[in-house]
């Protein structure tokens, strides 16, 4: 499979140096990119710098005939299969708006039949002013997606929305845009099983064992890979959450039902096990135990070991990922149950305070190298982080699960 190409606009302003770091996103997820950089956009970074990250020619010049002869501005523009802005200043986006053609990066804009992401950064009321909302609209009405600005302190010294998004915000919703063209994404061809949510046990007819866990950071992260373009199966312990976008969902009850649909989901390239699956079991009553009749004497047994299970399968996927909700020392507890379990990446997080059941989550990817920490984000943030690297690790194409 031909790997995505990005045509990437670099506007002026101090966000420009961002940009590096965006290309080092792009092509780790599997892509190529190639740069234009305007004459603002080179006052902060340089032609050298994005051309030695992106190991591709740096296009600056509408007459330069050198680029000309070799690819023209019109086939520059074409033959990506997605166009971005990063940073779209305000002056960039009133050029875009009104159809400006009188340098390279407003004229390949013109003239591309491609989509285009625009990724603003200004000044609060820049970004604020009428003018401005006129031109976002008018571009958004012309079918731009143009991302919403963060919010923050700037250079300048102000705080308000008109920072520019973050290059891993960026790169997933470039991972978006290119899900939703029929030519698909990064994991496109990839097959991605994803454990959500607790396991409940039952002891009798009305009663269970189960956890607090909401599935919200497994889904969140199965919409995020099928925004990349993979395949993904769903394997959901009993919560109230809606199936995301493009995905296959398997709803089980208990450990050993989570079992058994993991292992009919594989082969897989990569399996995500996030799901809060319970350690015990018990000897289920048949009927219902009465209060009257005293504390119930429970017979316990050990519930499957599904990762660890999945670790040693001969149908393992290329990249097992697990999960580990612990208290206190995370990062430590989670590099011994990478090892014990046989996983190639643990995630952790604390779940001492809201984390179950709350929208935010501060976790430690820990692989076989290091352990990084990721600060407090959204869910939805940590999803798409994981995403990504996930992206960069096996890549799209032919894969198991094709």
């Amino acid at each position: 499979m031909q790997r995505k190409r990005i045509l990437l606009i670099v506007g002026g302003g101090i966000a420009a140096y961002k940009a590096c770091e965006l290309i080092r996103l792009i092509r780790k997820a599997g892509m190529t990119v190639r740069c234009v950089l305007t004459e603002g956009g080179a006052r902060f970074v340089t032609p050298m710098t994005l051309a030695a990250l992106s190991e591709q020619p740096v296009y600056t010049d509408l007459f330069d005939l050198k680029d000309e002869t070799e690819m023209g501005h019109i086939q520059l523009s074409r033959e990506a299969d997605l166009v971005v802005v990063a940073p779209a200043t305000a002056d960039l986006i009133a050029r875009m708006a009104t159809g400006r053609a009188d340098d390279l990066a407003s004229t390949l804009l013109l003239a591309t039949d491609k989509r285009v992401l625009a990724a603003p950064a200004m000044n609060v009321r820049m970004w604020t002013h009428p003018a401005t909302r006129r031109n976002v609209a008018q571009l958004r009405a012309d079918g731009v997606a143009v991302m919403e600005p963060d919010e923050g302190e700037m250079a300048c010294g102000e705080y308000g929305p008109g920072r520019l998004p973050e290059p891993a915000a960026i790169l997933a919703r470039i991972g978006e845009m290119l899900a939703d063209s029929p030519s698909g994404g990064p994991l496109a061809g990839r097959h991605v099983i994803v454990t959500a949510g607790p396991t409940q046990e039952p002891i009798d007819p009305v009663r269970v064992i189960a956890n607090r866990s909401s599935g919200k950071q497994g889904f969140a992260i199965a919409e995020a890979l099928a925004r990349l373009a993979a395949r993904v199966t769903l394997v959901a312990g009993p919560v109230s959450l809606p199936t995301p976008p493009g995905v296959d969902r398997e709803d089980v009850t208990t450990a050993v039902e989570m079992q058994a649909a993991v292992r009919a989901a594989l082969p897989a390239d990569a399996a995500v096990m996030v799901a809060a699956v319970a350690d015990w079991r018990v000897g289920v009553s048949p009927t219902k135990l009465k209060k009257a009749d005293g504390p119930p004497r429970l017979e316990w047994f050990p519930n499957p070991d599904i990762l660890a299970e999945l670790a040693a399968d001969p149908a393992r996927p290329r990249l097992l990922v697990g999960f580990a909700a612990e208290t206190g020392d995370a990062a430590a507890k989670a590099a011994a149950k990478r090892q014990r379990k046989g996983a190639d990446w643990i995630v952790a997080n604390d779940v001492s305070g809201d984390v179950m059941g709350g929208e935010s989550n501060e976790v430690h990817l820990v692989t076989a190298e290091n352990s990084e920490h990721w600060p407090p984000m959204s869910k939805a943030e940590v999803a798409r982080r994981l995403a990504e690297r996930i992206a960069a690790a096996i890549g799209g194409g032919e894969g198991d699960g094709a």
